[in-house]
């Protein structure tokens, strides 16, 4: 499957927490001959802190402000398969400008998956709350409309990594033809 380039279009995977982003990105990006970059990963390396740490000296609102920057300019034009921050995509104009640079696909859970998925993860700020559960809820809640209008969405519940990966990689060459 592979044979493309840095020529090729990235391929930005959205979605929230828990979905699966960084591990099908890492496949996708492997198939397609094409190089991964995680949002929050190469937004702590440009920090020399992590996302935790950025949202208790910094806030939430500044690393929403490093997520577009890192979109706008922080990768190459081409060549990528992106795995997006879960809230990164629900920021005013993010969509149009992810798709104007490649093809953005959402990714999706039940939210007991997520839960489960993310449970062991203290690195999630938005998560470490009381009631993770309801706090979950409710971003899903709030983010979700948006997930859908995004790009094409693939449930990765229930599916094994080769058939999510073959099912985005058709989406992603007939949006590249």
């Amino acid at each position: 499957m592979n044979g493309m380039n840095d020529k090729s279009k990235n391929l930005y995977l959205v979605g929230f927490m828990g979905v699966g982003k960084s591990v099908i990105g890492r496949r996708l990006a492997g198939e397609l001959g094409l190089r991964f970059v995680d949002t929050d990963h190469a937004i702590e390396k440009a920090q020399g802190c992590s996302i935790a740490e950025i949202f208790k000296k910094e806030g939430e609102a500044r690393f929403r402000e490093y997520e577009r920057s890192f979109i706008e300019s922080g990768h190459a034009a081409t060549g990528h398969v992106v795995a997006c921050g879960g809230g990164l995509v629900v920021q005013p104009g993010m969509v149009n400008l992810m798709r104007a640079r490649g093809v953005v696909v959402s990714l999706f859970a039940s939210v007991e998956t997520i839960i489960e998925r993310t449970a062991r993860n203290n690195k999630r700020p938005l998560l470490n709350v009381e009631n993770p559960e309801a706090r979950i809820r409710e971003l899903l809640n709030a983010r979700e409309s948006v997930y859908l209008e995004a790009g094409p969405a693939i449930s990765t519940e229930g599916r094994n990594l080769t058939d999510i990966v073959e099912h985005i990689i058709r989406i992603y060459r007939s949006h590249c033809d």
